[in-house]
């Protein structure tokens, strides 16, 4: 039954959960069960296969295999008898998503949500994919024939079911096991392979580094940056340092000008489905935002584009209003689908964020919403191509996107530049206007631990960057309420997410790492030490809890997880990054901020584990990348000492956090209790104080200190 539905036929067990996917399935004949003792037991005990559904509450194709299949009572009743249908909110409980999918990927090639697997009771899986349509339909088995199948090949030939299972457990931990050899890398060829990798997959006309479907790779663009500013005082590299910014560049201007944005109300969804950046996939993710705030506040870096920067600025607007808790944590995401209208039926993709060119005309008045729709793109029959909407969802519609400069359609229409840009702000303030009244698309509103510390990181380095006071408030607050909300205790017992007040299951190595780097940046923008000590107590609690002390890299669920059918050590960069990526980057900084050498080893063993994926596919892996340069040139300490409310303090700061520094750490002396506690780690940093009374700068390698300056001018040529 669709969530509109206020008389449901039937209630299941996921009535109970918090989780909003789980929710979305409470009313479906299917008699479902959450992950956990209760399903499994269950599943022992009446001797049948567990069907293990995974998703998320903003997945499209989730939706439409509830609406074809799960609301279906012949599925249903098919299910009930034969099956122990769990449902799993893969945001939620990443452990047993990731642990399923590793298998869908080494079975069938590829993975996706839903994610279907078939296992036995118990926990191996012997059959596994993902969509399934109802029927059988070109050549693809239907999900009711699949269940016919599966169910006769248990009844019939059990033994085989069993023993292919048991086959398939071994080798891929086999595999997973043997994957990962210790191998010593050289930063520095790790990151030309990374570069001529990244160069060679990049789209000359419409930017990115890919084809047809296209993602914001926003990690790749923090690597490219970083080549960037490693090479371009190298005389030898400088055409190719100039070249990984532009292209950098170039993919940031496109995506923000594509209809990946939304240009009414900010934000990026999260994949265009055309090579071109016009049509995306509708949908918005809090992790989207905060990696791509990082993403466009070091592009301005190196730009100073205003472009760049209210791009930056747009993206706080939109989570700020619509994504953000009121105490301060920011919800997880907004669903692609929505209902077009009152007593539709079922949702559309897209249906709240696309216009008629008649609406824009309607509200705009004929002439200016001609401008309008020249600029963005929309046409009187609708502007997705036919490749770009298969389903015909989009038919008539338009999604906007920056089709011309405003440049050219002043020119075009014979009006000044400033006439075309007062009438697109004032097009997109009455559009704006217009969809609040329309039915909002789904709000999943979990706080989920990892995916807030990807947002507080993009706030502190873009309120640096930009000079956003604001921005840090924002992620300050966000911190607090994890630290309150998110903990057994406060500050320790994290957990992965949180919803009306209640705590989701503890936290795994993602959200340890994912918040280590959140406050990182939140104490190097605002130099509040209680982030950097919390940062360091998360550190060794996940050192605790997931790190393999003898090989080195963690482990994504506990040591002592419960279930556990595979245990997995996660490299790969995707839509967020690695908790191994992110903690050999974590450890790398935190050892040249504390001076803490046992921090820098266990980043060596990571980035020595994963060597063989470094040298050979660097740009799978970014944020590990960033980590091994890190560690191999990392060794720069910019000590700001001095009372940090005072203007010459500030104009040290700005001096600092106006530039891309990748290889260095910024620390502040308050003379006080937190410069006594960095003394604590390293006994020099207790000699640094102010020359004179005055704020004063130290420029370090390895604790090797330049003269101290006083002025923003010399600090400004020491890191020239």
């Amino acid at each position: 039954m669709s969530d509109r539905d206020t008389t449901p036929k039937h209630t299941n067990a996921l009535i109970r959960e918090k989780s909003p996917y789980l929710l979305q399935h409470a009313h479906n004949p299917v008699n479902w069960l959450p992950w956990g003792e209760e399903a499994i037991a269950k599943a022992k005990a009446e001797d049948k296969p567990i069907f293990l559904s995974s998703g998320y509450s903003t997945c499209h194709w989730c939706h439409v295999m509830e609406r074809e299949s799960f609301e279906n009572d012949e599925v249903a009743d098919y299910l009930n008898e034969h099956f122990i249908s769990i449902k799993v909110d893969r945001e939620e409980r990443p452990d047993v998503d990731l642990t399923y999918m590793t298998y869908v990927q080494a079975a069938s090639g590829g993975g996706g949500w839903p994610m279907s697997v078939f296992m036995t009771p118990e926990l191996k899986p012997f059959f596994g994919g993902t969509y399934f349509p109802p029927e059988n339909t070109q050549g693809r088995i239907g999900f009711k024939n699949l269940l016919k199948e599966l169910h006769k090949a248990w009844t019939e030939d059990r033994e085989k079911v069993l023993a292919g299972a048991e086959r398939s457990v071994s080798k891929l931990q086999e595999y997973l096991d043997g994957e990962n050899n210790a191998t010593e890398v050289k930063s520095e060829a790790v990151m030309l392979k990374a570069y001529d990798d990244l160069a060679s997959n990049y789209d000359y006309h419409e930017a990115g580094f890919s084809g047809a479907p296209k993602f914001p790779r926003s990690t790749s663009i923090n690597l490219l940056l970083r080549i960037h500013q490693s090479w371009a005082k190298d005389e030898a590299r400088k055409s190719e340092a100039d070249w990984a910014a532009e292209m950098s560049v170039k993919t940031l201007r496109a995506m923000a000008n594509g209809g990946i944005w939304d240009h009414v109300g900010g934000g990026m969804h999260r994949y265009s489905v055309d090579a071109y950046w016009h049509i995306p996939h509708y949908e918005k993710m809090l992790y989207d935002q905060g990696q791509l705030l990082w993403a466009y506040a070091e592009g301005y870096l190196i730009t100073e584009s205003p472009f760049l920067a209210d791009t930056a600025r747009e993206i706080v607007t939109y989570v700020a209003r619509d994504l953000r808790h009121p105490q301060g944590g920011f919800f997880s995401a907004e669903d692609a689908d929505s209902y077009a209208q009152e007593g539709d039926d079922h949702k559309k993709e897209g249906a709240f964020y696309v216009w008629t060119a008649a609406e824009i005309d309607e509200r705009l008045g004929k002439e200016e919403g001609g401008i309008f729709r020249y600029s963005f793109g929309a046409r009187r029959d609708g502007n997705a191509r036919p490749e770009s909407d298969p389903h015909g969802e989009l038919a008539g519609v338009n999604t906007l996107f920056r089709a011309y400069s405003v440049k050219k359609t002043a020119e075009f229409f014979k009006k000044t530049p400033e006439e075309v840009l007062d009438i697109q702000r004032r097009g997109l303030k009455t559009l704006f206007e217009a969809r609040s009244k329309r039915l909002r698309p789904h709000l999943d509103d979990k706080v989920i631990t990892a995916w807030n510390g990807l947002m507080i990181s993009g706030l502190a380095r873009a309120g640096a960057a930009l000079g956003e006071p604001s921005f840090l408030k924002l992620a300050a607050e966000a911190a607090q309420f994890l630290h309150d909300e998110l903990c057994a205790t406060p500050g320790k017992g994290l957990h992965r997410s949180w919803r009306e007040g209640g705590r989701g299951p503890k936290g795994f190595a993602t959200d340890y790492a994912c918040l280590v780097h959140g406050l990182l940046d939140l104490y190097q923008a605002g130099f509040d030490i209680q982030w950097l000590k919390w940062a360091a107590a998360l550190q060794e609690e996940m050192d605790g809890l997931f790190l393999d002390p003898d090989k080195g890299g963690y482990y994504s669920v506990h040591t002592d997880m419960a279930h556990a059918v595979l245990r997995i050590k996660e490299d790969y960069d995707g839509a967020e990054p690695s908790p191994n990526s992110l903690a050999a980057l974590n450890l790398a900084r935190l050892a040249a901020m504390l001076h803490q050498e046992r921090y820098a080893e266990q980043a060596r063993k990571i980035t020595s584990l994963f060597g063989h994926t470094l040298e050979s596919s660097p740009s799978a892996v970014p944020v590990l990348v960033m980590g091994a340069d890190f560690l191999a040139r990392g060794q720069q300490q910019i000590v700001l000492a001095g009372d940090k409310t005072t203007p010459e303090f500030q104009a040290l700061t700005a001096v600092v956090q106006r530039r891309l520094l990748p290889h260095a750490v910024i620390l502040h002396a308050d003379g006080g209790e937190a410069q006594a506690w960095l003394g604590e780690q390293n006994e020099a940093f207790t000699a640094m104080h102010p020359v004179n009374g005055q704020a004063t700068a130290y420029v370090c390698q390895n604790y090797a200190c330049q003269a101290p300056v006083t002025t923003a001018d010399a600090l400004a040529k020491l890191l020239a």
